[in-house]
C-alpha cells in the first residue's frame, strides 16, 4: 500500500461516496451542501457543485449505474444531481426490469338509440369482478408517521463544549440524564373520559422523558380520581382504567378506603366461600359485615369487569365503628396531609376480623371446616376462627421464684414485629421475612407485675408464645406495621433480591423445641400503602392479589396471575413487579398467605349454599302502626315462585341522604367533589305475566336508621314519617331483607323489566347481568337521536295514559314499564315497532318530550292537612283518547287495587 496524494477539502467532509462506473472517483459532500465529484489519481481535475438547501445535509447516496446521485436535508427534502443529457432515460439501477404489462382495451359499447320511449335499463350495468375503486376501505387512508424532527442540541451542552481535533464533546449535565437517544414508544391515544364524549381525537407519539427513578411512583399505582360530568357518575367510563374480566370498585363513597381490603377478602377463596354462604343463613342482625361482605363478593364474581361499588358495607362499617367508638376507623370526606391510610387499614382489618369472627359463630352449631374439629368432643369455634384463628399457649415466667403460668389464646392478626438490627435480610441474623413472622407469632416479651408466688412487687416476668404446626391457620393474616424509617428499611430491595417471597416456610414451636417438619405457605395478596409524599397526591391504598383464576387459566410462564386493583383501576402485573419495594412510597400493610397442605383438607359441603326461597312467601314488616288499607301487595304462593326466564317488573324510590358537594371557582365554573348519596326508601316487584300479572309481590319501604337529608316527596311520593318503625303506615323491611329478596330473584335467572333500571341498581348496590335486564330506556331509544326519553311521556304516547300527575309511585311507575314492554312485543309481532318509533320522536319534537298540559286542570295546592291535597280533574283532553280509555287507566294514580285472597280478581276503591 502507498499513500496517494490528499484530496483537500475546506468545507470538512461529511459523507464520502464512490462512483461505481469511475473506479478512482469519489464524491464528498459537506453538512453545507457543497459536492466535489474528484479523481483520486489527479486531484486537480474536480467538479464542485452547490445544494440549493436551506438547512444541513443528513444522507448521500450514489445510484448503481452512477448516473445519479442523492442528496437528504433535515427538512426532510432530497436533492437529486444526474449525468444524463436532457431527454434521454438511464436506469438507476442498471437493468430495464419486466416490461410494463398493459390492460386490456375495453369493448366497444353499443350503440343505443336514444328516444323518448328507450327505457333506462337498456345501457346496462358494468360487469366487474374486482374491488371497484369507489368501495373506499381504511387501507386508503393516509397515518400519520411519528417521526420527530432531529433533536437540537441544548444550549447547556453548547455552552460548556470543548473542541479537540475538529471533535467538539461536553459532558452530559444530570438533569438531562436519560432524555437523549429515546424514541416514541407508541402512539397516545387522548380519549374523553366520558360515556358522552368517546370520540377519538388525533394521537401523538407518548416518549418517556426521564430515566428511571425508584422515588418516582409508576402511574398504576398513582391515585385515582372519578370525574363528574352533567349527567353524574354513571357519565363516567370506568372501562377507560379496566381492560380486565376482573372488577373493581368506585370511590365516590366514604370509607371507600377499604376497598382494596376488600379485594383481598374477596380472592382469598375459603373467606370468599364463607361470606357467600353466610349470607344465605337467616341473620337477623340489622348492621352486619359479614352478610354485606357476601352482598359484595356475590356482586363481584357476576360483574366479570365491571365496576361496583361497596356502599352498603362502607354505611355499615362506619355505623358500627362510630358505636363502638373508634374515630380513626371513619372516614370524613377530608382528606388531611397527615392522615396515615396504612394505620387506618390496619386498624380496620383487625376490626373487621373480629366482627366476621362474631357475627359468623352460630356456637354450638358452627360447621366443621376441617377434620380436627370434626374429630374434636368439643364444638367448632366460628368459622372465620377456623380460617384464621391461631391457638397459641401463652406461658409466663417469674424470673426471681421460676413459676410458671399458662393459658391458652386466640389471636384473628398477627402484628409484625422487627428486630434492633440492621437490615441484612440474612437469616442467621434473624432479619429476613420468615424470621420476623416467625418471631412475631412466638413473640418472646418480658414485662413486671407483682408475683403472688413469692410475694415480691415489680418482678420481671418473661412471656413466650407456644405454636405447634397443627395450630397454624389455614390462612394466616398479618398486619406489617411499619410506622417508620427503620422498618421499612427491612422490606426494600437489596442485591436485586426482594425482601418479599412469594412463599413462606414456618416451623412451629412447643414448650420451646423446634417442630421437625415446617409448613409451607403461599403468598395470596397484599396491601400497600402509596405515600406521594405530597408531591403527587394524597397516600391511599392499592391491593396487590395472586388472583385464583388467573392462575387456573395461566397458558404459560409469561403469564403473570398478579395484578393490581387500585380501586376501580385494574392491571396486570409481573410477580417481581409486585413483590418489589424499591423506595419509600411503596409500605405494606396487610398480608394475606394460604397454608398449601390445608388448601385441599378445607371441607365447605355443610355449609349453606342458596337463600331460602320461602322469603318470598313472607310478609316481612316491622312497623307497629301499617294500615291494612296501604297493603298493596300479595305475597308469592310456593307455585309462584320464580323460575329462570320469569319476567317481573320492578321500580325503586329513594331518600338523599348526604348533599352533593360542589366546589366553585372565582371563573364561576364549578367541579363537583363528591355527588349526592342516595339511599332506598321503596321497592315494589310485580308479577310480570299469568293470572295476576300486575299485581306487585313486593311493596316494601326500607328502614333506615341514619339522618334522611331530603325525602325528595315530589319524585319518591315518600313523607317525612313512612321510613319510621313507630308512625309508619307502610310495610316497613330492613334493608337487609329487601336486598335478599332482590339477590334471590337475580339467582334465580329472573327478567327485571323497568325503566332507567341501571341507575336504581347502581344505588341499590347490586348487580344484574346485562341478559336479565329489560329496560324501556333502551326499547323505546332511536341511537342516531341521542336522547332517551321518560317513562311519563313515553305511557301517554304508547299508552294512552297520564302518570306521575302529583308525584311518583313505583308501583305505577313498574306497572307501566311491564305495559310498556308488552307494547313493544305487540308492535314487532305486527311488524310497526320502527315507525312508531320514528313517530314517537317526531311528537317529541313537537311537545318537546313533555306531556302536554290537560286542559282546565288547575295547579295542585295543599290544604291545611299536612300530606293532604286536592286534585284538579281534567275536563277534555288534547288528544283523542281510544273507546275503551276510562278514567282508571287514565288517573290510574286515584285507584288503587284490592289484594283479596284466593284467586285474583281486582276490584277497585277511590282513594
Amino acid at each position: 500500500m502507498r499513500a496517494l496524494p490528499p484530496v483537500p477539502f475546506s468545507n470538512g467532509p461529511a459523507f464520502i461516496n464512490r462512483i461505481p462506473t469511475r473506479s478512482s472517483t469519489i464524491v464528498v459532500t459537506s453538512n453545507e451542501g457543497l459536492i466535489n465529484v474528484v479523481d483520486v489519481t489527479n486531484p486537480t481535475d474536480s467538479e464542485f457543485h452547490q445544494l440549493a438547501s436551506a438547512s444541513y445535509v443528513t444522507t448521500a447516496a450514489v445510484s448503481p449505474t452512477g448516473s445519479y446521485m442523492a442528496f437528504g436535508d433535515a427538512d426532510g427534502i432530497i436533492h437529486l444531481l444526474t449525468a444524463a443529457e436532457e431527454g434521454s432515460d438511464l436506469p438507476l439501477n442498471g437493468f430495464d426490469g419486466q416490461p410494463v404489462e398493459w390492460a386490456d382495451p375495453p369493448e366497444e359499447l353499443p350503440t343505443i338509440e336514444w328516444i323518448d320511449t328507450t327505457p333506462l335499463n337498456a345501457i346496462g350495468m358494468p360487469y366487474y369482478t374486482t374491488t371497484l375503486l369507489s368501495s373506499w376501505t381504511p387501507k386508503f387512508l393516509s397515518r400519520d408517521i411519528f417521526c420527530p424532527p432531529p433533536p437540537k442540541i441544548p444550549q447547556q451542552i453548547l455552552t460548556t463544549m470543548k473542541i479537540n481535533d475538529n471533535v467538539a464533546y461536553a459532558s452530559l449535565p444530570k438533569e438531562l440524564r436519560g432524555r437523549r437517544n429515546v424514541v416514541p414508544s407508541e402512539p397516545k391515544q387522548r380519549r374523553s373520559r366520558f360515556r358522552h364524549q368517546l370520540i377519538r381525537r388525533g394521537s401523538e407519539p407518548e416518549t418517556p422523558t426521564y430515566e428511571y427513578d425508584p422515588e418516582d411512583i409508576p402511574r398504576m399505582y398513582r391515585k385515582v380520581e372519578i370525574e363528574y360530568s352533567k349527567f353524574g357518575v354513571e357519565d363516567f367510563d370506568f372501562g377507560w382504567y379496566n381492560h380486565t374480566e376482573l372488577s373493581g370498585l368506585e370511590t365516590h363513597i366514604l370509607n371507600s378506603y377499604t376497598n382494596p381490603l376488600l379485594q383481598l377478602l374477596h380472592y382469598t377463596y375459603p373467606i370468599r366461600n364463607l361470606a357467600k354462604s353466610h349470607i344465605t343463613t337467616d341473620c337477623r342482625r340489622e348492621n352486619c359485615l359479614f352478610c354485606e361482605l357476601g352482598f359484595v363478593v356475590r356482586m363481584l364474581e357476576d360483574a366479570r369487569g365491571t365496576n361496583c361499588q361497596s356502599s352498603n358495607f362502607c354505611k355499615t362499617l362506619g355505623f358500627l365503628a362510630q358505636a363502638s367508638n373508634l374515630i380513626e376507623l371513619i372516614d370524613y370526606g377530608r382528606e388531611s396531609a397527615d392522615l396515615n391510610h396504612a394505620h387506618m387499614i390496619q386498624s380496620c382489618h383487625r376490626f373487621l376480623v373480629d366482627h366476621l369472627s362474631l357475627e359468623g359463630n352460630a356456637y354450638p352449631h358452627n360447621p366443621p371446616l376441617l377434620q380436627q374439629y370434626g374429630d374434636s368432643q368439643q364444638p367448632a369455634p366460628s368459622p372465620i376462627a377456623q380460617l384464621v384463628g391461631i391457638t397459641a399457649r401463652n406461658t409466663v415466667t417469674c424470673t426471681s421464684c421460676h413459676t410458671t403460668r399458662e393459658k391458652d389464646q386466640m389471636m384473628h392478626v398477627i402484628d409484625l414485629v422487627y428486630p434492633r438490627k440492621a437490615a441484612t435480610n440474612n437469616p442467621e441474623d434473624g432479619t429476613d421475612f420468615p424470621s420476623i413472622v416467625r418471631n412475631s407469632l412466638l413473640r418472646h416479651t418480658s414485662h413486671k407485675a407483682s408475683c403472688p408466688a413469692c410475694n415480691r412487687q415489680h418482678v420481671s416476668f418473661e412471656s413466650q408464645r407456644s405454636i405447634p404446626n397443627y395450630a397454624l391457620p389455614p390462612i394466616l393474616a398479618l398486619n406489617a406495621s411499619v410506622y417508620s424509617e427503620e422498618n421499612h428499611n427491612f422490606w426494600r430491595d437489596a442485591r436485586r433480591q426482594t425482601f418479599l417471597k412469594p412463599t413462606l416456610e414456618l416451623r412451629g414451636q412447643v414448650h420451646g423445641q423446634d417442630e421437625a417438619s415446617t409448613v409451607l405457605y403461599e403468598l395470596r395478596g397484599f396491601v400497600v400503602q402509596v405515600d406521594a409524599k405530597h408531591k403527587q397526591g394524597p397516600t391511599h391504598l392499592v391491593a396487590l392479589i395472586k388472583v385464583p383464576e388467573a392462575e387456573a387459566t395461566r397458558q404459560g410462564q409469561d403469564d403473570s396471575p398478579w395484578y393490581i386493583f387500585n380501586d376501580f383501576s385494574v392491571q396486570n402485573i409481573a410477580e417481581d413487579e409486585a413483590l418489589s419495594f424499591p423506595a419509600s412510597w411503596k409500605v405494606p400493610t396487610v398480608l394475606y398467605f394460604e397454608r398449601v397442605d390445608r388448601r385441599s383438607q378445607l371441607d365447605f359441603s355443610s355449609l349453606q349454599k342458596e337463600i331460602d326461597a320461602s322469603i318470598l312467601s313472607q310478609d316481612t314488616n316491622i312497623s307497629m302502626n301499617r294500615d291494612p288499607n296501604f297493603i298493596k301487595h300479595e305475597c308469592l304462593s310456593e307455585d309462584e315462585l320464580p323460575k329462570p326466564g320469569t319476567l317481573i317488573a320492578i321500580d325503586a324510590e329513594f331518600v338523599l341522604m348526604q348533599q352533593e358537594e360542589t366546589e366553585y371557582r372565582s371563573d364561576g365554573t364549578k367541579t363537583v367533589i363528591r355527588p349526592a348519596r342516595l339511599s332506598l326508601a321503596r321497592v315494589s316487584v310485580l308479577r310480570g305475566n299469568g293470572p295476576k300479572e300486575g299485581l306487585p309481590f313486593i311493596d316494601d319501604h326500607i328502614h333506615t336508621s341514619e339522618m334522611i337529608v331530603d325525602y325528595l316527596t315530589e319524585f319518591s311520593g315518600i313523607q317525612f314519617g313512612d321510613l319510621d318503625p313507630q308512625t309508619s303506615r307502610y310495610t316497613l323491611t330492613p334493608l337487609k331483607v329487601v336486598y335478599k329478596k332482590l339477590r334471590l330473584l337475580v339467582d334465580r335467572g329472573c327478567i327485571f323489566i323497568g325503566h332507567g333500571l341501571s341507575k336504581d341498581f347502581r344505588i341499590i348496590n347490586i348487580f344484574v347481568p346485562p341478559e336479565q335486564v329489560i329496560d324501556t330506556v333502551d326499547l323505546y331509544y332511536l341511537h342516531n337521536r341521542q336522547r332517551r326519553l321518560s317513562l311519563r311521556f313515553l305511557a301517554w304516547f304508547i299508552l294512552k295514559e297520564n302518570i306521575q300527575t302529583d308525584t311518583h309511585d313505583s308501583i305505577e311507575d313498574a306497572l307501566t314499564a311491564l305495559r310498556l314492554y308488552k307494547a313493544h312485543l305487540q308492535f314487532e309481532s305486527e311488524g310497526i315497532f320502527d315507525k312508531k318509533l320514528e313517530e314517537l320522536y317526531k311528537e317529541g319534537r313537537q311537545y318537546n318530550f313533555k306531556p302536554p298540559q290537560m286542559q282546565g286542570s288547575p295547579p295542585i295546592r295543599p290544604t291545611s292537612g299536612p300530606g293532604i291535597a286536592t286534585f284538579g280533574m281534567a275536563q277534555t283532553l288534547p288528544y283523542a283518547p281510544s273507546p275503551d280509555f276510562t278514567a282508571m287507566q287514565m288517573y290510574p294514580r286515584f285507584f288503587a287495587p284490592v289484594p283479596q285472597p284466593g284467586p285474583f280478581q281486582p276490584t277497585w276503591r277511590n282513594r
